[in-house]
């Protein structure tokens, strides 16, 4: 079974980058559906973004033109690229190998 460490959180101006990863272990992680949610406080789980083990990709309509998932299965690495951030994209964000397997979670905050 795959295991997911995220990483690249932080606290960030309104407008500014991050980039976060989700680093996998085992050799099957290019077979699988990878996604980011993410969580703020007082709210239910939300999908971000996921892309399958072709490439293709979806997003949540809040994040479309400002973020970009991608994967590197030669690094079982997955990335959420997060550019024009807003303060309403805090939130703990979370990887997920579909369907039921994630990570321990990584603190976005957007503020001034």
């Amino acid at each position: 079974q795959v295991q997911l460490v995220e990483s690249g959180g932080g606290l960030v101006q309104p407008g500014g980058s991050l980039r976060l990863s989700c680093a996998a272990s085992g050799t099957l992680f290019r077979l699988y559906v990878m996604g980011w949610y993410r969580q703020a406080p007082g709210k239910q789980r939300e999908m971000v973004a996921v892309i399958t083990s072709g490439g293709t990709t979806n997003y949540t309509d809040a994040v479309k033109g400002r973020f970009t998932i991608s994967r590197d299965n030669a690094k079982n690495t997955a990335y959420l690229q997060m550019n024009s951030l807003k303060p309403e994209d805090t939130a703990v964000y979370y990887c997920n190998a579909a369907p039921s397997t994630w990570g321990q979670g990584t603190q976005v905050t957007v503020s001034s």
